[in-house]
């Protein structure tokens, strides 16, 4: 099992930045998989980004490509996401997730493990 810890959730104007940290820990090594996921009132959770442990393997909804970037730093085990020219439309919790296979990574079902979420506020 792995504990997912999210933070760098904020309110933000937009056309403004913010970057979100998740800090693993357990048993990385058995989750090769990490994503965010996001969730706006009233809607259902919908995939955001994907990249892998070993690197090479990212993956964008096409609501962010161009805008946000995923990435990660193997030594301290955390994952990143950096979203520049955040629009109101992009309010939502945001969730780290990992994963022990790397199929079908845009599904919410292919992840076992879950952080709390950090809220993300854009403002017009």
């Amino acid at each position: 099992q792995v504990q997912l810890v999210e933070s760098g959730g904020g309110l933000v104007q937009a056309g403004g930045s913010l970057k979100l940290s998740c800090a693993a820990s357990g048993r990385t090594s058995s989750r090769p998989l990490m994503g965010w996921f996001r969730q706006a009132p009233g809607k259902e959770r919908e995939f955001v980004a994907h990249t892998t442990w070993s690197g090479g393997y990212t993956g964008y909804t096409d609501l962010v490509k161009g805008r946000f970037a995923i990435s990660r730093d193997n030594a301290k085990n955390t994952m990143y996401l950096q979203m520049n020219s955040l629009k109101p439309e992009d309010t939502a919790i945001y969730y780290c997730a990992a994963g022990a296979t790397i199929r079908s990574p845009s599904s919410q079902y292919a992840y076992g493990d879950w952080g709390q979420g950090t809220q993300v506020t854009v403002s017009s």
